[in-house]
C-alpha cells in the first residue's frame, strides 16, 4: 500500500518522495509516505490522488484526515501507512525524515526509474 500511495503521489507530480519503513521502531504504522507539493492546492491535489488510488485498488478509505482545509500538510492515516503530504517550508521545518530517521528510508523514483520498494 505505500507504493501505491507513492505512486499516487507521483501521479499528482510530487517532489521527493520518500517511504520510511518504520514498523520495527513504532506501533503507530508499517510505513509513512512523505512527498512534497509546491502549494497548497497542489498539496491537496496529492492527497486526493492518494485516497482515490487507494480507494480504488483497495475499496479503503483513510481511518483519519488532516489538513485539507490548510493544504500545507495533508495527513492520510490508513493504519498500517501514514501519508504525509507537505509544502517545502512546512517539511524543511518538521523534518519527519531526520526525526524518523533510524527508520528504513527508499527514495520513490516514480517516473525517473524504478522504485526499491
Amino acid at each position: 500500500m505505500a507504493l501505491l500511495a507513492a505512486e499516487a503521489c507521483d501521479d499528482r507530480k510530487a517532489a521527493d518522495i520518500v517511504l520510511i519503513r518504520v514498523e520495527e521502531i513504532s506501533s503507530i504504522a508499517d510505513w509513512f509516505v512523505i512527498a512534497s507539493g509546491f502549494s497548497d492546492v497542489q498539496v491537496r491535489a496529492i492527497a486526493r490522488s492518494v485516497e482515490d488510488k487507494v480507494e480504488e485498488a483497495s475499496g479503503r478509505l483513510p481511518l483519519r484526515k488532516e489538513g485539507q482545509t490548510e493544504g500545507r500538510w495533508v495527513l492520510l492515516d490508513y493504519g498500517e501507512v501514514i501519508v504525509h503530504a507537505l509544502t517545502p517550508d512546512e517539511r524543511s521545518y518538521y523534518d519527519l525524515e531526520s526525526f524518523w530517521g533510524h527508520g528504513e528510508k527508499e527514495t520513490y523514483l516514480g517516473s525517473a526509474g524504478d522504485s526499491p520498494a
